[in-house]
């Protein structure tokens, strides 16, 4: 069973990092066409989409970095393994989304009080194409991104891509006809809300994983309750529950129980293990069976620096 695990999540890890070099092959390629668009055709949404296109390259090479290196197995010095460097490159994703976003703001802000002259065929022409691209290379991402934070960034870079050239080609239009310059960097504002909207996110929860919070979609009380609710628990206390990446939830956790053999508590342990992974999805939980009378009782453990105590 682990070995047909272990090769289903290689080919599946296969297959997603073809998709990723294919979106990054195609994304660096068309971020050229888009600069040199943008330059001649004076347009900031142009410019802007191409300099998001720049970091979805970025951001495509280091998600593909991240779901190959997550493979490698656990050692004597990475017991946990790899998984968290995908979480870093979601934290790295998504800060220079908001960086971008900044940018777009200030430069947009110039231009709203001096608006140039944009030249609305090559607006509409690449923005049309780009948008093509986009919602391609976006298509070839999302499977997966549902259940991981990685390439859940890198796809949010590519949706950040499909509107904004959507956006652009409306511009164009609408400029074509009212001569409306101004709606060149109008439209980069409202891309940067929907980047920074987006990255905001994406930032919070990859500090969450870091910071060992709690899974948000885990009640604590709940689950304390249900613990007591499985034959032959009698009390927890020393509960820990943390994330290793989105989907790797790991728990530590004291079991009080009656004066048991081990044998006895093995089979409780193995209950309270089956019924974490059903109920909340923790495949990996280590458990100290104890008897009443052992431990502090809290079920919160401060864990103190004895250090700087």
């Amino acid at each position: 069973m682990h070995n047909h695990s272990h090769t289903h999540f290689g080919e599946v890890s296969r297959q997603t990092s073809k998709r990723l070099t294919l979106s990054l092959v195609i994304t660096a390629a068309f971020v050229v066409v888009e600069i040199i668009a943008g330059i001649f055709g004076n347009s900031l949404a142009l410019l802007t989409d191409a300099a998001h296109n720049f970091t979805d390259v970025i951001a495509l090479g280091l998600s593909w970095y991240a779901l190959r290196i997550a493979t490698k197995p656990a050692h004597a010095g990475k017991t946990y393994g790899y998984h968290r460097v995908g979480i870093l490159v979601a934290l790295v994703n998504s800060t220079t989304l908001i960086i971008i976003a900044i940018g777009i703001f200030i430069e947009a802000w110039h231009r709203f009080i001096t608006p140039p002259e944009v030249d609305s065929t090559i607006l509409i022409g690449v923005g049309a194409l780009a948008f093509i691209i986009n919602i391609v290379t976006a298509w070839m991402v999302k499977e997966g991104s549902e259940n991981d934070i990685n390439l859940r960034s890198a796809f949010l870079h590519l949706m950040g891509d499909v509107l904004s050239t959507l956006g652009a080609v409306i511009a164009g239009v609408i400029i074509a006809f009212t001569q409306w310059n101004w709606l060149d960097p109008l439209v980069s504002v409202l891309i940067g809300v929907f980047i920074l909207y987006n990255a905001w996110g994406i930032l919070r929860q990859t500090i969450r994983i870091l910071l060992e919070s709690t899974p948000e979609n885990v009640d604590m009380d709940q689950m304390v309750n249900d613990l007591l609710q499985v034959d032959g628990v009698r009390g927890v206390h020393d509960l820990h529950v943390w994330s290793i990446s989105e989907n790797l939830r790991m728990l530590s956790a004291h079991i009080i129980t009656d004066d048991l053999p081990v044998s006895a508590a093995m089979s409780i342990q193995e209950s309270i293990n089956e019924f974490l992974a059903h109920n909340y999805n923790i495949q990996h939980a280590t458990l100290q069976m104890e008897c009443e009378g052992c431990g502090n009782g809290l079920l919160y453990c401060e864990i103190k620096d004895h250090q700087h105590a």
